[in-house]
């Protein structure tokens, strides 16, 4: 097993990786695409619709998300450019932050984010899995102990085990599977816009139902849009086995997350077209019941396989690039040091994806869907903000460092994100305390568990 590959996958390059360098341009465009399309833009209009009930106020609601989500990948594209390296924001808040903030990022990742976001990636695509065959996805199956699992559960965790293994071959295996299933996404969504545009011609009906109160409502319905926009920031963790990344991130950055928000707007269009405002409240599968208002009973069939293909791609890139977080820490001596070896074929970090494997497996197990999400929401974006307040600090700390791409709009841009941040968090924390709370204080036992790592690694 040893020999020139081992070597090569030893050996660090030119910004310290030691992961090899094999994810092109189109690759990485597939990366952030696939992680950012999964189930959101097909379930959460209906949510949204419930709290937003006036078109324009809806439409500009979905612009508004997509306005944050490109001022953080401006934001972002500067900082992977001058640190590309596997791991993303726990890099980023590292160099700006220091060590403890790096690691609460990679605590969290551990124990809520990565695992609950595989959780609920994989839940909701072994549910419509089940729906395309029409089989019941809620009938118990399996008892482990306390522990029962319904058929969509134990699909969930074979489907996390199936990803896990394909990136443990290579990242270039991951990829194939990614850019396929990406292919396959925006082409089910170019489809139905199409549709849509072509069989229900003429202007958007200006529908409003009774008004709820203004400001409140359209704050809930930013904070699932917000939820559907999430995904683009992935693309830091693998940044570290992206070829030529100084050119190739800024532009994946920018032109990847412009493509998601013009795919969206667009797609709302034409739910909008097709399903009156206030009878999107009652469709939680929005896209399906387009499809079949569209092409009659087959469309329902064909969103939900759409669906499965969307979100199983999501489940993929978020197994690319969530192990890469765990190898870094391991790399700063943070964590076990056996999560931070390269396979000596593979040139992939097979500790960290074993440990990934494990953990949304026992999530998937343990935890609903809705919990899931909830989770994953007010737990990762405290972290966005500090990357994005890195910008500022690295700026002032690091002024002559290499910055082969600088923030279009600088301060206003990362400011703009910082405010939306900040808006995300104080209506979350308001409308959901106690999961606010627990979140907190789970992110916070971190602190004596960097203090104990860091004495053993001195």
């Amino acid at each position: 097993m040893g020999g020139p590959a081992s070597e090569a996958a030893s050996a660090a390059d030119a910004w310290g990786e030691r992961l090899p360098r094999k994810l092109g341009l189109w690759s990485a465009v597939a990366v952030l695409i696939g992680s950012t399309i999964g189930s959101g833009i097909f379930r959460t209009p209906a949510s949204i619709a419930y709290h937003i009930d006036e078109v324009w106020s809806f439409a500009l609601a979905w612009v508004a998300g997509g306005v944050v989500a490109l001022a953080g990948a401006l934001t972002f594209a500067e900082l992977a450019s001058m640190y590309p390296r596997s791991g993303g924001i726990y890099v980023y808040v590292r160099e700006a932050f220091g060590r403890l903030p790096a690691f609460l990022f990679g605590w969290a990742e551990l124990l809520i984010l990565r695992p609950a976001a595989y959780g609920a990636i994989a839940v909701t695509s072994s549910e419509y899995a089940w729906r395309v065959v029409g089989v019941d996805h809620s009938e118990l199956l399996l008892r482990v102990g306390a522990v029962s699992l319904s058929r969509a559960q134990l699909l969930a965790i074979a489907m996390i085990v199936v990803v896990g293994a394909v990136n443990r071959r290579g990242v270039e295996f991951g990829a194939v599977v990614q850019n396929l299933s990406t292919v396959l996404k925006v082409g089910a969504l170019l489809g139905l816009i199409a549709l849509g545009l072509v069989l229900v011609p003429g202007e958007l009906p200006m529908h409003a139902a009774t008004l709820r109160p203004e400001a409140p409502a359209f704050v809930l319905g930013m904070v699932a849009i917000l939820w559907a926009y999430d995904g683009w920031c992935d693309l830091g963790f693998v940044s570290g086995e992206i070829r030529d990344p100084q050119r190739t991130l800024p532009k994946v950055f920018i032109l990847g997350t412009a493509a998601v928000v013009g795919l969206y707007l667009a797609v709302n269009l034409v739910y909008l077209r097709v399903v009156p405002l206030a009878q999107m409240v009652d469709s939680p599968l929005i896209a399906a019941d387009v499809a079949a208002a569209l092409v009659g009973p087959i469309g329902v069939t064909l969103i939900a396989a759409a669906v499965v293909v969307s979100t199983f791609g999501t489940l993929n890139g978020s197994m690319m690039t969530g192990p890469r977080v765990f190898y870094a820490m391991a790399e700063d001596r943070l964590f076990f040091s056996a999560l931070a070896k390269v396979h000596p074929r593979y040139g992939t970090p097979t500790g960290s994806i074993a440990l990934s494997v494990a953990l949304g497996a026992v999530f998937v197990s343990v935890r609903s869907f809705a919990e899931l999400a909830e989770h994953f929401v007010i737990g990762i974006w405290p972290f966005y903000a500090l990357s994005v307040a890195a910008v500022f600090v690295l700026r002032r700390r690091q002024p002559d460092r290499p910055r082969p791409y600088r923030t279009w709009g600088y301060p206003a841009v990362p400011l703009l994100f910082l405010a939306a941040s900040l808006f995300l968090l104080i209506s979350y924390a308001v409308q959901q305390p106690l999961v606010f709370a627990v979140d907190l204080a789970i992110l916070l036992t971190g602190v004596p568990v960097y203090l104990w790592w860091s004495r053993r690694a001195a």
